[in-house]
């Protein structure tokens, strides 16, 4: 279940990613409105309307990418939680710790006279 919602994460930021970059801009046709004069001020800073086909599908990809970032995020807070590796990670450091015996100084014999 966890890999299907992750492969579908995917898809979603990909199609996401693939309509902002087919889109235009607002801002691109701002240079041609002042060229030719004719009367396009209207245009310029007129209401754009209701959103198109494409913002309106950019809009609910966006809602359900945020959806789905939420519940992954949930499910890997619960494999985390039924994890026992992570438990006692702190008690094994210093177990490991101690196990390894370090000589505080050398031995005399190997000192040279």
């Amino acid at each position: 279940m966890y890999e299907l919602i992750i492969i579908v994460y995917l898809l979603v930021a990909l199609a996401i990613i693939g309509l902002v970059l087919i889109q235009q801009g607002k801002g691109a046709d701002m240079g041609a409105s002042f060229g030719a004069g004719g009367g396009a001020s209207a245009s310029l800073f007129g209401s754009s309307g209701s959103g198109n086909f494409l913002t309106r599908t950019t809009a609910l990809l966006a809602t359900v990418f945020f959806v789905l970032s939420l519940v992954i995020g949930n499910l890997t807070n619960e494999r985390v939680k039924q994890s026992q590796e992570w438990e006692n990670l702190a008690d094994d450091a210093v177990t490991i710790v101690e196990e390894q015996e370090v000589p505080a100084t050398a031995p005399e014999s190997d000192i040279p006279n």
